[in-house]
């Protein structure tokens, strides 16, 4: 007789967005292992269509309320290659600290409050044992900082209104940023305590055979720009420019989910996007005292262990806070914030960054300006099989634990990802079956 085992998550918590778990195991043998994504699809490909070039940048925002940023400097620049215009070295540093303000938010956020719990035992960030006292108002004052450094360079903390096709409509004042740096003191120091606390934290030993993909920089640490890398087993798969991305991918719909699975071709292979990935390809890039950090924090970079991921991510903190505040401390405001343009027909691409990992966005633009056709491809979108994957591998290591121990686990590991779940969507392909 067939033994089955069943576990199921009806709503995931502590994850932005509507997702749910479904797993499934006969005889020891994973039969079903579905991230459910659920949540209504939004259409913001179809909402962009027809409408004038300079409205992307606040309507791909909304795409997401923790990573507009990453969603409008994409936008920005891949319309800026369809216009065939170039921003300076000044405008692109701005956009540098803006998009680290934001991974500062969105991590601060993750690791602070909602992966944390997961390691110690904690329904929340709420409940934190005696021996962590002071860790949730440390994570939720480098928030505030990070938000700080939103409101300055882009106007806002969510939903910035000072980014443009171009650059910015207006230059931070000196002394606002200047006004940042006694903060941004503290929040550098405050981030190496993070990461000395979470890389002491215990992991579950569990190593999966990741093939990761993230932006490379010969110079800096990848938010921006850069060339679309992935490697397995230590091998180089792939190295290629942005421009080449939907030669090398492909996007595939499944029933249990609204938002597009995306595959590396060929062989539909299925990838890893985020923190862990760019420490596998780019610790050499972060800034010295977070790669010195890095290198010493117990953990064996690159790692294939996903539950290290609260790690990198508090390097990558580390390293916002250590650029923003070189930043501050010399910053005067640029001679020219913004480069003008004409519109004229074109086609544009352009990969960033985003805290949860690589995004992808795509243009057709008409002479008079309007958008033809958008495409935009999110880091969960692209998690997604792995995160199923992830989740096959590891079930069978938990077959001594009840169930609700053995739920629990895995929804820790999804966490571990954080995924964005609206952010993903945005998709979904209807076919229509005649009427006989």
């Amino acid at each position: 007789m067939t033994e089955f085992r069943s576990l199921s998550v009806k709503s995931l918590t502590r994850v932005e967005g509507e997702g749910a778990l479904r797993l499934r195991v006969a005889d020891g043998r994973v039969e079903i292992a579905e991230f459910n994504i659920y949540e209504p699809p939004r259409f913001f490909e179809r909402l962009l269509r027809g409408r004038e070039i300079r409205e992307v940048p606040d309507i791909t925002a909304r795409i997401c309320g923790i990573c507009p940023v990453a969603y409008q400097l994409t936008a920005c620049q891949a319309l800026e290659t369809s216009l065939g215009i170039e921003v300076g070295p000044e405008i692109r540093q701005l956009r540098r600290m803006l998009h680290w303000a934001e991974w500062v938010q969105s991590h601060a956020l993750h690791i602070h409050l909602l992966d944390a719990p997961d390691f110690l035992g904690c329904e929340s960030g709420f409940s934190m044992p005696p021996e962590h006292a002071g860790f949730l108002d440390r994570g939720l004052r480098l928030k505030s900082i990070g938000s700080r450094v939103m409101e300055v360079i882009g106007g806002r903390a969510v939903h910035p209104i000072n980014v443009t096709i171009g650059g910015f409509y207006r230059s931070p004042a000196a002394t606002l940023v200047r006004e940042l740096v006694p903060d941004l003191e503290w929040a550098l120091a405050a981030a190496f305590d993070t990461l000395r606390e979470v890389a002491a934290f215990e992991f579950p030993d569990l190593e999966l055979p990741y093939e990761f993909l993230s932006l490379r920089e010969a110079d800096e640490y990848p938010l921006n720009s850069g060339r679309v890398v992935s490697t397995a087993g230590g091998q180089t798969t792939l190295d290629v420019p942005v421009e080449s991305f939907g030669l090398h991918f492909s996007e595939r719909q499944v029933p249990h989910s609204t938002a597009l699975h995306s595959l590396l071709q060929p062989g539909d292979r299925i990838y890893r996007c985020g923190p862990l990935s760019r420490m596998a390809h780019c610790r050499k890039q972060l800034p010295p005292r977070a790669r010195a950090a890095a290198e010493a924090c117990g953990i064996d970079w690159p790692s294939r262990n996903p539950f290290h991921a609260i790690v990198a991510r508090a390097i990558e903190v580390a390293a916002a806070f250590e650029e923003l505040l070189a930043f501050a401390r010399g910053y005067a405001p640029p001679a020219e914030c913004r480069v003008e343009f004409s519109p004229r027909a074109g086609i544009g691409c352009h990969a960033t960054e985003a805290p949860r990992g690589l995004l992808y966005h795509r243009y057709e633009i008409t002479a008079d300006g309007l958008v033809a056709a958008a495409m935009i491809v999110p880091p969960t979108s692209q998690n997604q099989a792995r995160i199923e994957e992830d989740l096959r591998q590891y079930l069978p290591t938990l077959h001594d634990l009840d169930d609700a121990e053995a739920t629990r686990r895995c929804e820790h590991l999804v966490r571990t990802y954080d995924p964005c779940i609206s952010c993903a969507t945005h998709f979904i392909r209807l076919e229509r079956t005649p009427t006989p």
